[in-house]
């Protein structure tokens, strides 16, 4: 049965807590946003790399939206395998100019840099850091053994990709739509090769209910938390950094996520108006919050986390029945019933 304690896979989600992890890095002086990556991973600077930083990578800026070489999820039980084709990478275009959403690529640069700055996966960092500290049982990159196991997932089914979500993308010039066009007709497009790679096969969504891919550490896919703990650590960083007064993050860092650091008004990736700070989502004007100074993270299928410096609001909200569009209504009616709540 479903209780508010209960953990599921939150998909995109997860690059948020990725993010939380590399601004608390820098909080502690143990990274420069603006420094050329290569300062930390001397071998990334290989094929047009050089001039690449952190901050570009966080923003979705530097030209690496997809690997080129094939990718599986076996892949990431040996990073320094997968390290090597990231390495081999080559931008696309001039790094700084262009935000496309490195929607895989991400995960896997990311957790890469992570690992040569601290010796340490983000995983590990985030359990320890911040799970145990606050107190949160139900938040995890890299699901640990001795850990229940999550909601299964359930994806919308054949007969309702037949009725629904095909005859609406094919007629329609919605952001799904669109992406849903690239997605089956079009593998040369920034969407194709943004999120086809690694192929997760036949079961696509569903490889997420095998508990062996949960626990490897897939940090752009397979974060496991609960809307209760998911609303926690959005909620700190709504009111200041601390939670029951343990500080996770400064407030002059939360400053800096609070502003817009990139935008698009049509990524190439999602083609939808989008931005980031800092590794976090920064939505449009009303689609989760009225004020411009929240920042989060959605995922496939609907969940999301984000949080409210100005209302001092932290918001977590995780399912198993996973929507097909990009932005799940259900989490929509949700954020508006909060903001409506706190009117009255």
């Amino acid at each position: 049965a479903w209780t508010e304690d209960s953990a599921a896979p939150v998909y995109s989600v997860s690059k948020g807590l990725v993010a939380l992890c590399f601004n608390m890095l820098v909080d502690r002086g143990m990274l420069d946003l603006d420094a050329p990556i290569m300062n930390y991973w001397p071998a990334f600077g290989a094929n047009g790399k050089e001039t690449i930083t952190t901050r570009m990578l966080l923003n979705h800026r530097a030209g690496l939206t997809w690997v080129d070489e094939p990718v599986t999820l076996d892949d990431f039980r040996h990073p320094d395998v997968l390290d090597e084709r990231l390495i081999a990478q080559k931008p696309l275009g001039t790094p700084d100019t262009e935000q496309a959403y490195a929607a895989t690529a991400f995960g896997m640069f990311a957790p890469a840099l992570f690992r040569q700055i601290t010796d340490e996966s983000v995983g590990a960092f985030l359990s320890r850091e911040v799970s145990q500290p606050l107190g949160l049982n139900n938040l995890w990159i890299g699901l640990p053994p001795d850990a229940p196991t999550p909601a299964t997932l359930y994806p919308f089914s054949p007969s309702r990709l037949l009725r629904r979500v095909i005859p609406e993308a094919l007629a329609g010039n919605s952001p799904e739509g669109r992406l849903f066009r690239r997605l089956a007709f079009a593998p040369s497009s920034h969407s194709y090769r943004a999120v086809r790679n690694p192929d997760l096969g036949r079961r696509g969504l569903e490889v997420l209910n095998d508990r062996r891919n949960l626990e490897i550490e897939l940090p752009w896919m397979n974060g496991v938390t609960s809307a209760a703990d998911l609303a926690a650590v959005y909620g700190l960083l709504g009111n200041g950094g601390t939670l029951n007064g343990t500080r996770v993050l400064s407030e002059a860092s939360i400053a800096e996520l609070s502003e817009r650091q990139s935008w698009s008004d049509r990524d190439p990736v999602v083609h939808k108006p989008l931005g980031f700070s800092l590794g976090f989502c920064k939505e449009g004007p009303e689609v989760y919050s009225p004020n411009s100074e929240s920042f989060g993270h959605t995922g496939t299928g609907g969940s999301i986390g984000f949080a409210d410096p100005a209302a001092g609001v932290g918001f977590g909200y995780v399912m198993n029945r996973l929507d097909w569009r990009l932005r799940s209504p259900r989490a929509l009616r949700l954020a508006r019933a909060v903001y409506a709540s706190l009117e009255r």
